[in-house]
């Protein structure tokens, strides 16, 4: 019998809580809430930066598929790796899937995405730097946004 450790049991609550409760409209509604002006303007302005041109490389329809399934993924990770008692605001994890979508379609077009690939890894710091923030959802959120992406991109 393998005895899960204290770590394992703490993950598999947060994730019980969800299935418990039935409340499996926070990992969308998430993406409503933040910690206040300056999160939200900046949540904003990323998404204006990046789903603009994200929008214009795959259509409406397929951005809003990057964006809700990279806000899942990134929702799913954070409720996963949760420490308890938790809890998590915002976009961002959408966010950072907007920024994989980005490198896969410069990719795909032969742009050097080595600035994107930077500007990733200076937000995860940031994440680390100023601590209190989910980078679980980060994580989470940019694999999301580049397997939908390359799954839509193969598609074409």
């Amino acid at each position: 019998m393998v005895v899960p450790s204290l770590q394992q049991e703490l993950y598999l609550r947060e994730f019980s809580y969800l299935q418990s409760t039935n409340e499996w409209y926070r990992l969308l509604t998430v993406a409503l809430t933040h910690g206040g002006l300056m999160h939200l303007g900046f949540n904003m302005y990323a998404l204006m930066v990046l789903g603009n041109p994200i929008e214009a490389a795959f259509g409406k329809n397929k951005f809003l598929i990057v964006f809700l399934a990279s806000l899942i993924t990134g929702s799913l990770a954070s409720a996963y790796f949760a420490q308890i008692p938790s809890a998590s605001v915002g976009a961002s994890g959408a966010i950072f899937g907007l920024f994989g979508a980005i490198a896969i379609v410069g990719k795909r077009i032969g742009t050097d995405v080595r600035s994107i690939y930077v500007i990733i890894g200076i937000n995860f710091a940031i994440g680390f730097v100023l601590g209190g923030i989910d980078w679980h959802a980060h994580l989470g959120g940019l694999i999301g946004g580049m397997l939908v992406a390359q799954l839509l991109l193969n598609k074409r």
